[in-house]
């Protein structure tokens, strides 16, 4: 695995969108920091996050996060729960699932050539000159 010479960090990429003002900023970014260590396998001036709410503290409020990374698709989460604390911690979790699908979809293509060929069979065969030992049973 390569070392990225700038990691991305939540606190480095996070945008706040609709819904959430620069205050609520700090809050959210300490809130997703768990969210650091998937991201530092990432280029910090190519990764983007944004999270904006829809109707906070409303009854239908919806909490969106998207994440884009250079050279692949856009992903986005989203979290219909009531609490905005829990909404965060469900957008945050699922958006590290699927980092962590999207790394597993990609990561093996180095070793496909190993996975194609199946692996040689060694047959033995028995040694018929050999005495055979009988288990002793106590």
């Amino acid at each position: 695995m390569s070392a990225v010479a700038n990691p991305a960090t939540v606190a480095e990429c996070l945008r706040v969108g609709a819904g959430f003002s620069q205050g609520d900023r700090n809050w959210i970014a300490e809130q997703f920091t768990t969210l650091d260590a998937r991201l530092a396998g990432f280029h910090a001036d190519a990764t983007e996050l944004e999270v904006s709410v829809k109707d906070r503290e409303a009854k239908g409020q919806k909490v969106t996060l998207e994440c884009w990374i250079a050279g692949r698709q856009k992903i986005v989460t989203t979290s219909a729960e009531e609490d905005l604390h829990a909404a965060l911690n469900d957008v945050r979790d699922d958006l590290r699932r699927k980092l962590n699908d999207a790394k597993t979809k990609q990561e093996p293509r180095h070793n496909k050539h190993l996975r194609d060929v199946p692996a040689p069979v060694v047959e033995v065969e028995p040694d018929t000159d050999a005495p055979r030992a009988e288990a002793e049973t106590v």
